[in-house]
């Protein structure tokens, strides 16, 4: 059976820590832009913590949505890729092959989560951060598009393993994201196995996508707050 991999968020678990952000960039060897970069309104995350209020005056609270690549099935960012360097997996990742990409940015401008990022630089980490990088995750020189893929190094570690026979259970593939939340608010596995804990939470009534109505179809699924199902209800 072909695995589609996808991922829940739940947004009442969600406390806004930023733990996942600071995995991805340790699993993923993500450079630090810096307070100079900062500046020139630069930016390198392959995932953020986007904050909101909820609620009305006086009555407001402060909630969070962490927003990374949304893996979409029907995604904008791939036909306009000239090189196909974006492209689809047959496990429903949205892939970017480095050695294809020159930069074109096409696929940036046409993703509409705003979650690819071009690599402007060629990053030097001094001593001893260079011992932290992953050897599992190439470190990307200047002039590419990068982007969560899921993790997919660990998605292929757990593969090669099942090819010699040693089966993928549910939980058993945990990127670093999800390794990382303490508060268990992201959910991560294969939506072509029912009984998986994403496939269930996919099929929640709190459950909803992100800019479901421009048609990319996600396969990142987030649960509404409780609170605001109650507001809705009894609005």
């Amino acid at each position: 059976m072909t695995h589609r991999w996808g991922m829940a968020a739940d947004l009442d678990k969600c406390t806004g820590c930023g733990a996942c952000v600071t995995a991805c960039h340790a699993e993923n060897n993500i450079p630090i832009a810096g307070p100079v970069e900062a500046e020139r309104g630069r930016a390198m995350h392959w995932m953020r913590i986007e904050r909101y209020w909820e609620g009305e005056f006086p009555e407001v609270k402060l909630t969070f949505r962490p927003v990374l690549c949304q893996q979409c099935d029907d995604a904008p960012c791939e036909p306009v890729c000239p090189t196909y360097a974006s492209h689809h997996t047959d496990e429903g990742l949205n892939a970017q092959v480095y050695n294809r990409c020159f930069g074109t940015r096409y696929c940036a401008n046409a993703c509409f989560y705003n979650v690819r990022f071009f690599n402007w630089f060629n990053p030097v980490w001094d001593k001893p951060l260079n011992l932290q990088l992953n050897p599992d995750v190439s470190v990307r020189e200047a002039g590419v598009m990068e982007k969560c893929t899921f993790c997919v190094q660990k998605i292929k570690a757990a593969e090669i393993e099942e090819n010699a026979g040693k089966p993928i259970r549910d939980g058993d593939i945990k990127p670093a994201c999800v390794q990382t939340c303490t508060a268990n608010a992201l959910v991560f596995g294969d939506l072509n196995d029912p009984e998986s804990a994403v496939s269930i939470l996919s099929e929640s009534p709190r459950g909803t996508k992100l800019l479901e109505d421009m048609g990319a179809r996600p396969k990142i699924t987030y649960l509404l707050r409780e609170t605001w199902n109650e507001s809705n209800r009894k609005g």
